[in-house]
């Protein structure tokens, strides 16, 4: 019985000894997230490609080398956001996260009937807003509403092998992310 007691409270204060060696470390985290990343490196609607000299050392550098990734801040407040890329590549898909990093939306390249990446994030008023008028030039645009004012939107490519290097270069190159006017 004496040595149950031990144990019991070895791992009582050994997990105390764990719990407050958290609480010292999280500060040092919370300043090292992807949207305090991008807002020291980028201005909203400004796409930034991710790599080992933007995301030094963090889960989202290391993820998978195959997949390149690009991101941009958006806030639905001042307008809707379009990211678009011209090109073909063997994969992208694209994902709307809010400043806490919880994914709010996720779509593939299998949504597109020519796997053209033209997506518009709206908040509901703003989608009220367009609703029945939407312009020619969206016909071949994905809409999605979002309850979000400030996010990030993140586009990943595969990289399959080495011949797709060019084509997936380009696509990231030539992705756009734009507040719409609405006018």
């Amino acid at each position: 019985m004496l040595r149950l007691l031990y144990v019991l409270i070895l791992g009582l204060v050994g997990a105390g000894i764990v719990h407050i060696s958290i609480l010292f470390m999280l500060p040092s985290y919370s300043e090292r997230d992807v949207w305090s990343k991008l807002s020291a490196v980028a201005a909203p609607y400004t796409v930034v490609k991710l790599g080992p000299d933007i995301m030094d050392g963090s889960a989202v550098a290391a993820a998978n080398p195959l997949l390149l990734a690009a991101a941009c801040r958006f806030d639905l407040a001042e307008a809707p956001v379009r990211v678009q890329s011209e090109g073909s590549v063997p994969f992208w898909s694209l994902s709307i996260y809010d400043n806490n990093g919880l994914n709010n939306f996720s779509i593939t390249d299998r949504i597109s009937n020519d796997r053209a990446l033209d997506f518009i994030a709206l908040s509901p008023a703003q989608m009220q807003e367009i609703r029945g008028r939407v312009p020619e030039e969206f016909d071949r645009s994905v809409f999605v509403e979002s309850g979000l004012e400030e996010g990030v939107v993140l586009v990943r490519v595969f990289l399959s092998d080495d011949t797709w290097q060019g084509a997936v270069d380009a696509f990231l190159r030539n992705l756009s992310c734009r507040p719409l006017d609405l006018s």
